[in-house]
């Protein structure tokens, strides 16, 4: 195991490297490379990754706590069972990347591109998704409450058992909403009706 405190770097190229079971404190890494390097069960606490490549990287069973990715691009990435703790994932993609089992408590994810990734019976209680793209994913049965879904993109979103109670939906297309067996607040309820152009009294 090793551990790094305090480090910066800058377009620094870590590609296929072995980093594995390592510890990484307030580090910030600056348009860095990770490309394909094997980062499986890293520990971040109070990390920056700014604009940093992790595509087709090993991620699984990783740890991270208040640290930040800031336009990381995880194109193809493996984050099975990942756990994200008060995370900053701001502008992040993870098209085509693995995150079955991944745990996400709270943070900002806003901006980030899900689309299609499998969200399903996840706990995104309070989680910032703020236009997000959604479009595509599974969240059935995921706990959405109190979650800020403002101008989220949740087009063919499966939702099937998602709770929705106290989330924010202040611009989303109501109408693209597949909303069987989701539960709603009345005021929620009330907005998906009127969008549909129904009368409200």
């Amino acid at each position: 195991m090793y551990q790094y405190i305090d480090q910066d770097y800058e377009g620094k190229d870590f590609s296929h490297a072995d980093q594995r079971d390592g510890e990484l404190i307030r580090c910030t890494f600056t348009r860095c490379s990770f490309k394909h390097t094997n980062l499986q069960e890293v520990s971040t606490s109070s990390c920056r990754f700014i604009e940093c490549d992790f595509k087709g990287a090993t991620l699984n069973a990783s740890t991270h706590s208040e640290t930040a990715f800031l336009n990381c691009s995880f194109y193809g990435a493996n984050l099975f069972v990942a756990a994200f703790t008060e995370c900053k994932m701001t502008g992040s993609d993870f098209t085509t990347a693995q995150m079955d089992g991944i745990t996400i408590r709270g943070g900002d994810w806003s901006y980030t591109n899900l689309r299609n990734v499998n969200l399903a019976k996840q706990n995104l209680r309070g989680v910032r998704l703020y236009e997000a793209d959604l479009n595509g994913c599974s969240l059935e049965k995921a706990d959405l409450r109190d979650a800020d879904l403002t101008r989220t993109l949740l087009g063919k979103v499966k939702l099937q058992g998602a709770d929705l109670r106290g989330a924010v939906l202040e611009g989303v297309d109501m109408k693209a909403m597949d909303v069987k067996g989701v539960r709603m607040d009345a005021l929620q309820a009330v907005t998906f009706l009127r969008s549909f152009g129904a009368k409200i009294d």
